[in-house]
């Protein structure tokens, strides 16, 4: 694996991480919510922090899913195909995913950067949203390198066939 493929895992090992506190972090919260709910002291904010936390943790958990190829798909017809034409359609899928996703991850960063700018908070909080924003659209760019990373190991894997 070459150095760019070693910081790629680095952060992807990093967002596994802090994706798995924010699941942790919304479990935590949300009892605690509950609790204080029934001795009538909610916790203030409490929706806004879940919301982003839930955010956070599958924005966090998409390149990794990418990675170990845990993503839900159909396979019934695919693996009755020769392993060839079987990488020419994963490259296929491959390339529209990382088109579709560049191009979401370009226009989450442009959202994120109209948001800082106008200077929009959060209703309760005021917590600036573009801070989630800019995260889940750096979640993204890493989700892409990493849909691009299985297209050049499809293309050396059907040089090899």
């Amino acid at each position: 694996m070459n150095a760019f493929g070693k910081v790629i895992e680095w952060i992807m090992d990093k967002q596994k991480v802090i994706g798995a506190c924010c699941l942790v972090g919304m479990m935590g919260l949300t009892c605690v919510d509950v609790v204080g709910r029934f001795f009538r002291h909610p916790i203030f904010g409490s929706v806004e922090l879940v919301g982003y936390m839930s955010t956070l943790s599958v924005a966090m958990a998409l390149p990794y899913t990418q990675k170990v190829k845990g993503h839900i798909g159909v396979e019934i017809v695919f693996r009755l195909l020769k392993p060839k034409f079987q990488t020419v359609l994963d490259i296929i899928t491959s390339l529209l995913s990382l088109g579709l996703f560049a191009a979401i991850t370009w226009r989450m960063a442009a959202y994120a950067l109209d948001l800082h700018r106008s200077g929009e908070v959060s209703m309760n909080l005021e917590f600036p949203e573009y801070v989630i924003v800019y995260v889940v659209s750096f979640c993204f760019l890493v989700f892409v390198m990493i849909i691009l990373s299985d297209i050049v190991n499809n293309v050396r894997k059907l040089k090899e066939l």
